[in-house]
C-alpha cells in the first residue's frame, strides 16, 4: 500500500479516514449525531424538570388515604415522596442495564439497534404518560421508571459514538454542538408547552389535560427526531478477531449487570489515569446536578419566588446554555478543554456564593443567577464528555461510557444528601446551597492533578494538539 492510499484508507476499527470522502461522511454522521440530543433533551427539560414531578405528586395525593399515604404493592409511601422514589428506582434499573448493554454493543459492534430500542422504549413510555390521570399514580411511577432508565441507556450508547465520528482535535467542538442542539430543542418545546399550559382555558382544556399533552408531546418529539441519527449513524465492523467473547451471540452480555460492571471497572484499573479523571468528573458533576435539581426548591422556599418565575428561569437556562456550550467549545480550541472546564468550575463556585447572598423576593437577581448557570452548564458538561472520549481504549467505547453515564446518573446521590443534611442541621437553605461549594473545589483539585496528555497516550489514543 502506498503512502497516499494509506492516508485515505479506512482504519481497522471502522472509523473514517482523513480523505475527502471520509471527511464528508464523518461530517454527515456528526450532523446526525447532534440530532439525538435534539430529540431526547425535551424529556429532561419538559418532563423531569418542569411538569412530571408536581403532576405525579398531585395524582398520588388524590389517591392517598386520610394520612396522606399511598400503598403500592401494599407498602405505605407518603404521596409527596413517590416521585423521588420512582426516580431512584429508575437509576437502580439503569445501573443494572447500562453495563450489560454497553458490553453487548462492544462485543457485536452494533450500537445502532440498541440505541433505537432504548430510545423508542423511552419515547413510548413518555408518550403513554398522557394516560396518567385520576388515581393512576402506579402507572405514572412505572412509566417514569421505564423512561428514565431508557434515557440513561440510550445516552450511554449515544455518547459512545463520539470517539468514532470525530477526530481527536474535533471532539470539543462536536460535543459542544451536540449539547447546543439539545438545549435548543429543550427551550423550543418548553416555550410551546408553557403557551399551552398557561392558556389551557382558552384552548378548552383543563389544567390536567394540558399537562398530559405536554408530557406526551415530549415523547412524540423524541420519537420523531430520533429517526435522523438512526439514518445517519453507522455501526463499525469489529477488528480482525473481534473483541473477547465475539461469536458468542452476546451470551456474555446477558449475564449479571453487576458482574459486567465489575469486569469493566477491573479493566479500567489498567488505565488509572482514566479512573482519576472519572473520579474528578463524578465529584464536580455531582455538584452541577445538585444545583440544577435543588435550584427550584431554593428559589421557592428560601427566596419566596412564584412558580412562573421558576419556570421562566428554567427557560432562560435552556436558551443561554446553547450560547454557553458553543462559546466554551471555542474557548477550548484556544486554551484547551481542561483549562476551560477548570474556569467553568470557578464560575460555578462564584454562582453558589452569589446565591447564598441573593435577597429574597427579587426575581431579577434570580434571573441573573439563572443566566450565569446557563452560560457554564452546557459547556462544562460537553467538554467533560469530549475529554473522557480521549481516555477510552479503542473498541471499549460503550463499556467505558456506561461507567461515565453511571457517574452522571447512578452515583448522583451524594450532592442531594449533603444539601439535605446541611438543611436538616442548620434549618437554612442558604447554608445548604453554600455547602455544595465543596464539590466544585474538590473536583477542580482532582481534575487539575490529572496529567491528561499522559492519560490519552496511556489509553492508546492520539494526543490532540490542545487538551
Amino acid at each position: 500500500m502506498t503512502a497516499e492510499t494509506a492516508d485515505t484508507a479506512e482504519p481497522a476499527d471502522g472509523t473514517t479516514g482523513p480523505g475527502a470522502d471520509g471527511a464528508a461522511e464523518r461530517r454527515r454522521e456528526q450532523r446526525g449525531w447532534y440530532f439525538y440530543d435534539f430529540a431526547c433533551s425535551v424529556y429532561s427539560t419538559s418532563v423531569l424538570t418542569v411538569f412530571l414531578g408536581p403532576y405525579l405528586t398531585s395524582v398520588a395525593k388524590a389517591a392517598a388515604d386520610a394520612d396522606g399515604f399511598v400503598h403500592p404493592l401494599g407498602i405505605p409511601v407518603r404521596a409527596g415522596s413517590l416521585f423521588a422514589y420512582a426516580v431512584s428506582a429508575s437509576l437502580v434499573l439503569a445501573i443494572v442495564l447500562m453495563p450489560v448493554v454497553g458490553a453487548a454493543a462492544d462485543r457485536t459492534g452494533r450500537k445502532k439497534p440498541l440505541l433505537a430500542a432504548a430510545a423508542y422504549t423511552g419515547a413510548a413510555a413518555t408518550t403513554a404518560m398522557f394516560f396518567v390521570g385520576g388515581h393512576r399514580y402506579l402507572l405514572g411511577a412505572f412509566l417514569l421508571i421505564v423512561a428514565n432508565a431508557a434515557t440513561a441507556v440510550a445516552t450511554m450508547l449515544y455518547n459512545a459514538y463520539l470517539p468514532q465520528i470525530a477526530e481527536p482535535d474535533e471532539r470539543d467542538d462536536v460535543s459542544s454542538r451536540g449539547w447546543a442542539f439539545g438545549y435548543t430543542s429543550g427551550a423550543l418545546v418548553l416555550v410551546l408547552n408553557l403557551i399551552l399550559y398557561s392558556g389551557h382555558d382558552s384552548f378548552g382544556l383543563s389544567e390536567s389535560q394540558a399537562v398530559r399533552i405536554c408530557l406526551a408531546s415530549a415523547g412524540v418529539w423524541w420519537a420523531v427526531f430520533t429517526v435522523i441519527p438512526l439514518r445517519r449513524l453507522r455501526d463499525r465492523a469489529l477488528g480482525k478477531g473481534g473483541r473477547s467473547g465475539e461469536g458468542t451471540g452476546g451470551r456474555g452480555a446477558a449475564g449479571s449487570g453487576w458482574r459486567q460492571l465489575r469486569a469493566t471497572l477491573a479493566d479500567m484499573r489498567r488505565h488509572p489515569l482514566t479512573l482519576s479523571f472519572l473520579l474528578a468528573y463524578l465529584v464536580y458533576n455531582d455538584g452541577v446536578q445538585t444545583v440544577i435539581s435543588q435550584a427550584s426548591v431554593y428559589g421557592s422556599e428560601e427566596l419566596d419566588l412564584g412558580q412562573s418565575t421558576l419556570i421562566t428561569a428554567v427557560l432562560l437556562v435552556q436558551v443561554l446554555a446553547v450560547a454557553g456550550a458553543l462559546a466554551m467549545g471555542r474557548m477550548a480550541r484556544v486554551y484547551g478543554a481542561k483549562r476551560t472546564i477548570l474556569g467553568s468550575l470557578a464560575v460555578w463556585t462564584l454562582i453558589l456564593v452569589a446565591g447564598y447572598f441573593l435577597p429574597a423576593g427579587s426575581p431579577v437577581f434570580f434571573y441573573l443567577l439563572a443566566a450565569a448557570i446557563g452560560l457554564v452548564l452546557g459547556g462544562s458538561q460537553a467538554l467533560s464528555r469530549s475529554l473522557f472520549s480521549h481516555l477510552v481504549p479503542r473498541g471499549k467505547e460503550a463499556e467505558y461510557f456506561s461507567a461515565y453515564e453511571m457517574s452522571d446518573r447512578g452515583l448522583s446521590w451524594l450532592g442531594p444528601l449533603v444539601f439535605g443534611l446541611a438543611y436538616q442541621l442548620t434549618g437554612s437553605y442558604r447554608d445548604a446551597i453554600i455547602s455544595l461549594v465543596v464539590f466544585f473545589v474538590v473536583g477542580s483539585v482532582l481534575l487539575a492533578r490529572v496529567p491528561l496528555r499522559r492519560a490519552v497516550a496511556a489509553a492508546g489514543n492520539p494526543v490532540p494538539e490542545r487538551i
